[in-house]
This record gives structure tokens, sequence and C-alpha cells, in this order.
């Protein structure tokens, strides 16, 4: 299987690491410490020597409670590092749901659209859809996530029902939309939205029957780096999401990673890229002694 995005073919034949770079003072994974020009771009650096084979750069926080950015404000924030970006020779992703900034950044050569809304966001100045702007593009990836409410709230009235059932179905939906749109299926891929709007439980029933969203037959990414299930199941108390103990969430995350690609997964979404990329050769010498 291979993801057709901008710049690049990328064959899915082993899992691929995307390296995370917030460009944002509020992430709740990172206390803003990439907040700046300088300090994205270097991470964005870091994570290519660490062996990441994309980058997915995002200028607004998407944490539970999280207020909206100005359009201006996020691409002031995201422009200068989506340049340098694609100086380096990985595809490049722009993590964003504005249609706008959207543009801004395929106008800049970037590989790949990655919206946490699936494109269905209605908020633009011009009446522009995100389903629009990727449609007119000649050969973008794009990244479908399945999102329950928006981030203000999703975690306060979270999925009732069958939530396996309902984020396939929905993310086969809006796929489908794309396709009749004239997008190929080889520019999309899928993404269970992990944390956006599920319990734990939740989160872990889309993790153990991840094959139901990989029958569809499109790539899967999976997000699972550092959020707050693998807080709860660890058994740490729920205040250590607030004290952002990133160590104590990296073993839980790179188990996350790993039991995401064993069921299927092409792509894992990381903020440890050295780590996950270790993890995941470990995996790959025993499926080659297998």
């Amino acid at each position: 299987m291979h993801w057709q995005t901008t710049r690049f073919q990328i064959d899915l034949s082993s899992p691929q690491v995307m390296g995370i770079v917030n460009v944002t003072p509020d992430s709740f994974s990172d206390a803003g410490q990439t907040a700046s020009h300088a300090a994205a771009c270097e991470r964005c650096d870091t994570l290519v020597r660490e062996g990441a084979h994309m980058l997915d750069i995002g200028g607004e926080s998407t944490r539970p409670g999280a207020a909206a950015l100005p359009v201006e404000e996020e691409l002031q924030r995201v422009l200068p590092v989506l340049r340098y970006a694609v100086t380096l020779g990985v595809p490049v992703s722009i993590d964003t749901y504005k249609p706008a900034v959207m543009r801004a950044a395929l106008d800049l050569g970037v590989d790949i659209i990655n919206d946490i809304w699936a494109l269905r966001w209605q908020g633009d100045a011009e009446g522009l859809s995100g389903q629009q702007v990727v449609a007119g593009h000649a050969q973008c990836g794009v990244c479908l996530m399945h999102m329950h409410r928006d981030p203000r709230d999703m975690q306060l009235l979270p999925m009732d029902g069958d939530v396996v059932a309902q984020v396939t179905d929905f993310l086969q939906q809006q796929a489908q939309a794309l396709r009749d749109r004239g997008v190929a299926a080889q520019r999309i891929c899928l993404d269970p939205g992990i944390g956006f709007g599920k319990t734990v439980a939740q989160n872990f029933a889309l993790l153990a029957q991840q094959s139901a969203l990989c029958a569809l037959g499109y790539p899967v990414l999976a997000g699972w780096s550092r959020k707050s299930s693998l807080v709860a199941v660890t058994q740490r108390a729920m205040g250590t999401v607030a004290a952002l103990d990133v160590q104590e969430r990296l073993a839980p995350s790179l188990a996350a990673a790993l039991l995401a690609v064993q069921n299927g997964a092409h792509i894992v979404r990381v903020h440890d890229v050295r780590q996950t990329v270790a993890a995941l050769q470990v995996w790959a010498a025993m499926r080659a002694a297998a």
C-alpha cells in the first residue's frame, strides 16, 4: 500500500513514524516548548535526525477545552515553520481544520492535510470548504480524523453506543464524499481520533477492533502518544495529566504505538520519535524472523 501526497508516494509496507511539532504556547503535551519559530525548526531537525519519516506541524492546540485560534494568528505561527520544514526531504503535514490555512500550506509545497474535523468545518470567511481545497489540489494527501463534538466540549459529553461502528461508518462516509469529488483513494488516510470525545474504554475498543477500520482499505493513522487514556489504565492519578509528566507517559505510549501497528496501523503519530523508531525496529526484527 502507498499513500500519495504532494511530493512523495509514501511506501506503507513498513510502519511510518510521524513526528509531532506543536507551534503552540498551550499544547497539553509539551507546555509550549516549541512555540517559537526557532524552537519549532530545531525540533523539525531533531525529529528527522531521530528517524521521523514525516513531520506534522500544527499551530492550534486541540486539547480538551481549547479555544479556537483566529486564522491570521495560526498562519503567523505555522507558515515560517512549514517553509523551513519542506526543505528537509521528508513529507510534511499541516495539522489544521481551516481551509485558508490548508490552502496557504499547500501553496508552500506541504504534502498532507491532517484535519481533526475530517474536512467538515464550516467557519471559513470566504465560504471555502476543506473538501474544496483538497479536491482542488492535484495530489496532496489527506488524513480524515473522527472527532465527537468539538475540542471545547468533546470530553464533557463523550460518545454513546458502539464506538467502533460509529467511527468506521463516519470515516467511510467522509472518505467517499472526497472520492465523489474526484480525490483518488490513494490520497486518503483515516484516523479514529483517539481521545477526541471518547471514553477510556471506547479508546481501547478502537484499538482492539482496529481491524474494522483497516478493512475499509485506506491507510490508518494512530495517534496514541501521551494521551490521558494511557494515564488512566496505568493507574496514575489523573492529576498527572495536568502535571504533564512526560516520562511517565513514554512507556505506555510506546506500548500503544506497537499495539496499533500490530493491529494494522500504517502510521503512528508520536512525540517521542527516537524511542518509537527503536521499538518498531524490535517489532520488525521479530516479524522478519517469524
